[in-house]
């Protein structure tokens, strides 16, 4: 069980990991959010729960990839990031700006922020190491 242990906490410690899969997730997001044409894909059929689900993502992935970055300038740059979606979408004909979307996206790094198995020891480590 300690190997096992060891081993999940390697995974958890290898921040250029979690910058890749960041930064993957955010591109397939974009790609999405501005692509005109259907895909076939695992969602929900409310629009908001997709918001929600995909911004919950992109901040745990932001909190694995970044633990030395406080967790409030985190969840502005996931913010930032849906606001950036919305305002290009304002600009495509086949899509549209939506504040609710953005709420669904503020709702989703909220519930990225609770305290997640694995997550909060690495956020308390770094929040002990910065007060010392």
């Amino acid at each position: 069980m300690n190997t096992l242990k060891r081993q999940l906490g390697k995974i958890l410690d290898c921040q250029p990991l979690w910058r890749l899969a960041w930064l993957v997730s955010a591109v397939a997001i974009l790609f999405l959010a501005t692509t005109s044409e259907p895909y076939p894909m695992p969602s929900s059929a409310n629009d908001k729960v997709n918001h929600l689900l995909a911004f919950a993502e992109l901040t745990v992935l932001a909190r694995l990839a970044w633990t030395q970055v406080r967790i409030a300038a985190l969840a502005l740059v996931v913010l930032g990031f849906g606001l950036m979606i919305e305002a290009i979408q304002f600009l495509l004909p086949h899509r549209d700006f939506s504040l609710l979307d953005l709420a669904a996206d503020a709702a989703g790094i909220g519930l990225g922020l609770l305290p997640w198995p694995g997550l909060s020891r690495k956020t308390t480590n770094v929040t002990k190491a910065t007060q010392s």
